[in-house]
């Protein structure tokens, strides 16, 4: 069996910047334990298989190194370059997923890819203790949604020398954890930490933005917003808040375009 297999930086303008994703192309379905194993190997963030749906427009599939993720951002991005660019579509993208709906994709003039993600907006909650443990300095005010719980900070400084204890941010699974502070250059900053579900620190995160978004929109009192996050690689997002979507846009370049030789005994 032989698979197409792109490696994109997205959420950047530049290779080794922005978040990594593989993204495989297919013409049939695979194992879910082969899906599994590819991404393992890979040992990216996410690694997206994207295959045409029967009603149009693809079905999309994430998974991180440990499992299959419910709703990846900078997948989707890298998953709409490809194939805006190699496989001759125009204009706008719609994947089908499992958990979080239809997501529309489109690309502008200028290459800047635009996605219309479900707003997750969070809410207060109380704070965890292992949340307490597992961060250098305690938040200000903690939220959460489904995928993470959201700590924010007065200052962008507090953000960029934080530092994490992953065995006690694990325990907190199924969520993740944001940081997230308004930004000196940008609108607002974020960090994102992952060890029950993927990784340490993820390096640019586009689906927690759908959260992140509709926050910093009633603490700004604006609709349109400037975002970075500022992890080791850093990466750059363009988010916007309408009644019911949160549109978030950013760039991708290609890193490597492989073939994957998978033995016929590992499916």
């Amino acid at each position: 069996m032989q698979l197409c297999m792109y490696i994109i930086d997205a959420f950047t303008r530049e290779q080794f910047g922005g978040n990594s994703a593989a993204v495989v192309v297919l013409d049939s379905p695979l194992p879910d334990a082969l899906m599994q194993q590819i991404a393992s190997e890979n040992n990216l963030s996410e690694t997206a298989f994207i295959i045409a749906h029967p009603s149009g427009g693809y079905a999309i599939r994430w998974f991180s190194p440990l499992m299959e993720i419910d709703f990846c951002g900078h997948a989707t991005l890298a998953s709409a370059f490809v194939l805006f660019e190699y496989f001759q579509c125009h204009q706008s993208i719609r994947f089908t997923t499992q958990q979080v709906g239809d997501l529309t994709v489109w690309r502008h003039h200028d290459g800047c890819i635009e996605m219309r993600f479900p707003n997750l907006a969070p809410k207060a909650v109380e704070t965890p203790a292992a949340l307490l443990a597992g961060l250098s300095r305690p938040p200000k005010q903690v939220l959460a949604n489904a995928q993470a719980y959201f700590a924010i900070y007065d200052d962008e400084h507090d953000v960029i020398s934080l530092q994490s204890n992953s065995e006690q941010l694990k325990t907190l699974a199924p969520r993740d954890v944001v940081v997230s502070a308004k930004g000196s250059d940008c609108d607002f900053v974020s960090r994102y930490f992952w060890p029950a579900n993927g990784g340490d620190e993820d390096p640019v995160t586009g689906s927690i933005h759908a959260g992140l978004t509709p926050y910093w929109a009633e603490q700004l009192g604006k609709t349109k917003f400037h975002a970075k996050q500022k992890s080791i690689r850093g990466g750059e997002l363009f988010c916007s808040l309408d009644a019911e979507h949160v549109l978030v846009s950013g760039y991708a370049v290609l890193y490597a375009q492989s073939t994957l030789h998978i033995a016929t005994a590992a499916s």
